[in-house]
Parts: C-alpha cells; sequence; structure tokens
C-alpha cells in the first residue's frame, strides 16, 4: 500500500496568517510539508485539481488584502476571464489567498480552525 503523502502547507513566511495556521497544526501534532508560496506558487496542473477541491470559486483563491492585488488594474480584473486569472496566480504566490493546505481529499484556503479541526481532530 502506497505510503499516505503529509499535508502541504502553502505559505509565505511574513504572512500572520500562515503563522497561525502553522501554529495550530504544530499543536495538534500534525506534520506537514511546508512550501514558501512566493517562491513556489502552485502550478496551473495543481490549481485544476485543488480549485475544485477547495469548493471556493477561483477569485476566492484572490488574495483582496495584498499588495500584488492592489497593484492590478481594477478594470481588467473585472473582465479577466478564469483562464487569466490562473496564470496570474502561478506567476504571483503573493496574489494566493493563503495558508493553502492540501490533504489527500481536501483543499483549505486561507486558516480555518473548523475546517482544520474536521480534517485532522475530528
Amino acid at each position: 500500500m502506497a505510503k499516505q503523502k503529509r499535508p502541504l502547507v502553502l505559505s509565505y513566511a511574513g504572512c500572520g496568517t500562515c503563522k497561525k495556521a502553522l501554529k495550530w497544526l504544530g499543536a495538534h501534532d500534525v506534520a506537514v510539508d511546508v512550501r514558501p508560496i512566493v517562491e513556489a506558487p502552485p502550478t496551473a496542473e495543481e490549481l485544476a485539481s485543488w480549485i475544485p477541491k477547495s469548493g471556493r470559486p477561483l477569485r476566492k483563491w484572490l488574495n483582496t488584502s495584498g499588495q500584488s492585488y492592489r497593484a492590478l488594474d481594477k478594470q481588467k480584473l473585472g473582465s479577466a476571464k478564469d483562464e487569466e486569472i490562473m496564470l496570474w496566480l502561478t506567476q504571483d504566490g503573493k496574489l494566493v489567498k493563503r495558508p493553502v493546505l492540501v490533504t489527500r481529499d481536501r483543499v483549505v484556503v486561507g486558516f480555518d480552525e473548523s475546517a482544520y479541526r474536521e480534517a485532522f481532530v475530528d
């Protein structure tokens, strides 16, 4: 039988929410692999797999409080097709809402303690 892969967390070191999520995981003895999202943003293939598992529409993957998002032209953003947004997410990790927690069967975008609890404790 294949060994269960550890959950993956795409995280940014300067992100308070990411730190909170990693602290929660550590406190619950959940071993994870951490990938720096700025240096290694999600690939198009990963997003194609992860977005449906997250249950979030594509635009809810955008980090709307970050500088990268604010730098986008609002008119361009409003008329952007999904393919264009996907491309932006693969090119700029700071544009992705974080952290992104990837388990075998689910993806949690942002830190949601109840979703983490459901994935690892309940």
